[in-house]
């Protein structure tokens, strides 16, 4: 029940997915990345580019709701660069929170 009294019932929804690109020479492991994903769906890898820096790696657990959902928020973080989100063709299918008939919309 939210604040106003009404039932709020779950319902499934279309989600974006994104696809991350990483332009690897491009990369400082800065982590602005890794830190600001608001899905927490890239972390460090053990992978180093040419300079040495370690590289960012996608881990998404679409089974917790851990995916890319193509935001965007690495790409305006990143001051190189170095990452760009394309979204995909395909769906996910996520949760609402309100009915079909709920005129909370």
């Amino acid at each position: 029940m939210n604040a106003s009294g009404k039932t709020l019932l779950t319902q499934r929804v279309k989600v974006s997915r994104g696809e991350i690109h990483i332009i690897e020479e491009r990369c400082k492991q800065c982590r602005l990345c890794i830190e600001l994903c608001p899905r927490e769906v890239l972390q460090e890898s053990e992978k180093v580019n040419e300079k040495g820096y370690h590289l960012p790696e996608v881990v998404e657990e679409p089974e917790k709701e851990k995916i890319c959902v193509s935001c965007g928020i690495c790409e305006v973080a990143c001051p190189e660069y170095a990452i760009w989100v394309r979204e995909k063709k395909e769906m996910h299918q996520g949760r609402g929170i309100y009915g079909k008939n709920s005129s909370n919309r």
